[in-house]
């Protein structure tokens, strides 16, 4: 084991987390945007909307991520009506590609995630919302959606150290995050058992900080310092 390339890849992967860091955070955020309202339709809309919403969650959550990038990097580069649209000059860029597939793909996710937050709601807690004369929309912000978050966090701390991981994905449209770089070196010393010791470890320390953080966001919002029922988040890093 030549751990002089080791500390060498040490020094050059983690230059590239930051590009990492920024896929996961702006799929995160834009995901989780689209999913609060897509999360309520699901739950409480008409059927023939949730059924709309529920084709989306299914479609992308039934299909892997990397056939999605795929279809919206190489494939739609092959319609010409897509070349010559307004839209060209995002989807020509596998930066903007490999955010909006993680995007979509994490609100599937969070989606499906919040819908059983929000139908795990007691019920009896919005009556009585709604017979203190809050109206419908003040109640899904004040009351429904604070409680369906703290039910649903465990779940969603799984989602965002899935998404930690699957940028890694970003590497097969030529983005140079951690992965991407990886792939660089071994091409360029032909050492991929060292390189790739070193890009498995950064992963897995990015990983652990994010369960650390989820625990502690878990921690504030229980009651009496406890942690609200759920699954383990920890349980994604196996």
């Amino acid at each position: 084991m030549n751990l002089t390339l080791m500390l060498d890849a040490t020094v050059v992967l983690s230059a590239s987390v930051r590009l990492t860091l920024t896929l996961t955070a702006l799929s995160l955020a834009a995901g989780f945007l689209l999913a609060v309202p897509l999360a309520f339709v699901r739950a409480f809309a008409r059927p023939r909307l949730s059924l709309a919403v529920l084709a989306y969650t299914y479609v992308f959550r039934g299909t892997p991520m990397l056939v999605q990038l795929f279809l919206l990097y190489y494939g739609l580069s092959q319609i010409q009506a897509v070349r010559e649209s307004v839209f060209w000059v995002v989807l020509r860029d596998p930066f903007w590609c490999a955010l909006l597939t993680f995007s979509l793909n994490s609100a599937a996710h969070t989606t499906e995630i919040l819908c059983r937050g929000l139908q795990s709601v007691p019920k009896g807690v919005i009556e009585a919302a709604a017979a203190l004369g809050l109206k419908r929309l003040h109640v899904a912000r004040l009351i429904t959606f604070p409680i369906a978050f703290r039910i649903s966090l465990p779940a969603y701390g799984n989602e965002v150290i899935g998404m930690i991981k699957g940028t890694s994905l970003a590497s097969t449209v030529t983005l140079l995050e951690v992965t991407g770089m990886a792939r660089q070196m071994v091409s360029d010393t032909f050492a991929p058992y060292e390189i790739f010791i070193v890009a498995g470890a950064i992963y897995l320390s990015l990983t652990l900080v994010a369960v650390k953080a989820i625990q502690l966001v878990e921690h504030r919002l229980s009651v009496g310092g406890h942690p609200p029922r759920g699954p383990r988040t920890a349980a994604a890093v196996a």
